[in-house]
């Protein structure tokens, strides 16, 4: 009788590459945790609280009473800032990772390859869910309904704590983006993708946070989600076998994108080709944060419309590659071995399953096969 071998339960050494990342999320939480106590001491409260509260405020006074209130400009000090809501959103994805999409993962035997799509539309469908609610609430809070809003008035660097907030987490969570990948052991042949929107992300709200445009950026944004957030869900009722309902998520999907893009090039047209060029100026004035000339408008607009496009781009080209492989297998005689077929569909099945069920499925097929 062979002996069956016991399996280790060595936990990895301290500092290791599997110790890091099976323990991130503590990890993280330990070193916000520093910053967090270090706000209850008088020697380290300044530099704590240059991590945890916002920078830049300035005391505004009521023009209809003698009340004060508080605004928030951009600088430098928001990098510190930043860095903490890193730590924040690294914390946050290992929660939804664990509490809700592993538990769904073991329910649903997904193959190794939807596992991984799994998980990065579970998280982002988390994401894009709450910046469009919080977003939508933002523009209605700021009165953003009128379009006038994003021109007029500008520069728009004062802003409220919640506009603030709302574009520092997003810098925070994309940039978190790229410790997931070490932390999740991405494949090379998915970073790239992830990479690539991640940065786009980046480069764009950084740059309407810098340059004062926020509040075209914040529409731009929610539109965005709103798209994005109809996609994942369709992605996740796709994994979930619901194939008649992701049908209609995915048709939904495909209409809103037309339209947010065409919707998006509308806006950014109206405001940086129109709107700003009312109350434009020779150069800019770094000390109140006007960045309103014409070179800065055109290259805004452009970025916003080759994004636009690019993206559209993208689009068309998938659709009308699925049109042609549907095309080819339509076209493609069947094949007079069913039996072969059908050996091989399983054999194909059984690879694309997570490595348990690979072995179940394995030692039943044996057993079939000795039966007969």
């Amino acid at each position: 009788m062979g002996m069956r071998r016991a399996r280790s339960t060595k936990s990895p050494p301290v500092f290791s590459h599997e110790f890091v990342i099976q323990n991130h999320a503590d990890i993280t939480s330990c070193v916000a945790m520093v910053f967090v106590v270090g706000l209850m001491f008088q020697a380290t409260q300044p530099i704590a609280s240059l991590f945890v509260t916002l920078q830049h405020n300035i005391t505004v006074n009521a023009t209809d009473s003698s009340e004060t209130f508080s605004l928030f400009t951009c600088g430098l000090k928001d990098v510190f800032t930043t860095f903490f809501y890193l730590l924040i959103c690294i914390i946050a994805h290992a929660v939804v990772q664990e509490y809700a999409l592993d538990k769904l993962n073991r329910k649903m035997h997904l193959s190794k390859v939807k596992h991984s799509k799994f998980n990065e539309s579970g998280q982002l469908l988390t994401f894009y869910f709450g910046s469009a609610v919080w977003g939508a609430d933002t523009i209605v809070r700021e009165g953003l309904h009128n379009i006038n809003q994003l021109w007029e008035d500008y520069p728009h660097a004062n802003m409220s704590f919640v506009m603030k907030i709302y574009f520092i987490i997003q810098l925070a969570y994309w940039l978190h983006g790229f410790p997931e990948l070490y932390f999740q052991k991405t494949k090379k042949d998915e970073m790239q993708g992830r990479i690539q929107y991640t940065v786009l992300y980046l480069v764009f709200i950084l740059g309407a946070y810098a340059l004062n445009f926020n509040r075209v950026a914040l529409i731009l944004l929610v539109l965005h989600y709103i798209v994005e957030f109809v996609f994942h869900l369709a992605r996740l009722v796709y994994f979930a076998e619901k194939t008649d309902v992701a049908n209609h998520c995915f048709m939904v999907f495909n209409v809103l994108f037309v339209l947010v893009r065409l919707g998006s090039i509308t806006l950014a047209f109206l405001t940086f080709w129109y709107g700003l060029q009312l109350s434009g100026q020779e150069a800019i004035d770094i000390a109140t944060g006007n960045f309103n000339t014409k070179l800065f408008r055109i290259n805004c607009l452009a970025a916003t419309c080759l994004l636009q496009a690019w993206m559209m781009w993208n689009f068309i080209t998938f659709h009308l590659r699925r049109l042609r492989e549907r095309a080819a297998v339509a076209r493609k005689p069947r094949s007079s071995s069913p039996m072969k077929k059908k050996g091989k569909a399983l054999e194909d099945d059984i690879s694309s399953l997570p490595e348990v069920d690979q072995n179940t499925a394995q030692n039943g097929a044996r057993l079939r096969k000795t039966k007969k």
